[in-house]
């Protein structure tokens, strides 16, 4: 990335982030690895669902960047809706997801779509949920435009989202090993859409119901761990030669730091909203 604009936003960057499932998967299963705090997400979606939603047997429900599908196959198990909508703009995505759903006890649909411009009718969705994807839009708030659009009455959206502070201590440990000197100082992969402004961005478009922030910690046994999870981020400036290789990234870190576990946190925002009429 040569560009100080957020990764996750900057049209250079961004389509290649998911054109391939590996690199999500390698960087989630890196994070499950370390965490030692804090909820599966997944199952934190499907409990709010359950508790805000009068019948969810009889919604339609729509996962927004559903990724490889996880909260997708949650969702269908849990709340065995008329009908799941898993939604993404990568392919790649997708076809994870596809195969993640398979054998769901409801019907499930995966659509490939720009969450901008949702291929879905006015007042279609009983839930629709944005977990961890908002932050990949410059402004948000035409995101959650569209899901309001979309939302029948009474229907809620789920949003879920992280601290802009988020891994702040791997920005420090790669800083100070050298490999991206300003990594301190890259803009946060979480900036347009994180916990502190969430709230902010919603309030105009729909009505809150429920906001509960959550700490998750993360402990990396030591070094080669920690690569393992930068050779999957797009937020810093390494060397070329080492940008997606964790041995790399893993030997360099160990020229200049010592090899020993590294503890990291974030804050996970969980954020509902009920649409309260029917124009």
């Amino acid at each position: 990335m040569t560009s100080p604009e957020n990764a996750f936003t900057h049209p250079a960057t961004a389509s290649r982030l998911y054109q391939e499932e590996s690199r999500l998967a390698a960087r989630t299963s890196a994070l499950h690895q370390a965490k030692i705090q804090g909820r599966a997400v997944a199952e934190v979606i499907a409990d709010l669902a359950t508790d805000h939603l009068a019948e969810p047997r009889q919604a339609i429900v729509a996962d927004l960047g559903c990724g490889r599908g996880t909260s997708s196959r949650i969702l269908a198990e849990r709340l065995r809706p008329r009908h799941l909508l898993a939604i993404d703009t990568s392919q790649a995505m997708l076809t994870a997801a596809r195969a993640r759903v398979e054998g769901a006890p409801t019907r499930v649909t995966c659509l490939r779509a720009d969450f901008h411009r949702l291929p879905l009718g006015d007042v279609t969705c009983a839930v629709v949920v944005a977990a961890f994807c908002l932050y990949h839009a410059p402004d948000p708030r035409l995101v959650i435009a569209e899901i309001a659009r979309v939302l029948v009455a009474g229907g809620i959206a789920i949003m879920v989202t992280k601290s802009a502070d988020s891994y702040r201590t791997l920005d420090l440990l790669v800083a100070a090993a050298g490999i991206d000197a300003g990594a301190t100082r890259r803009p946060s992969l979480y900036g347009t859409a994180h916990s502190g402004n969430l709230e902010a961005l919603t309030a105009p478009i729909l009505p809150i119901v429920h906001v509960e922030h959550e700490e998750h910690r993360f402990a990396f046994t030591g070094l080669d761990h920690v690569a393992a999870y930068l050779a999957t981020t797009p937020k810093y400036e390494l060397p070329s030669a080492m940008a997606t290789d964790p041995d790399t990234i893993a030997t360099a870190l160990r020229s200049r730091v010592i090899d020993a576990p590294v503890v990291a946190a974030s804050t996970v925002t969980y954020l509902i909203a009920k649409r309260g009429d029917a124009s």
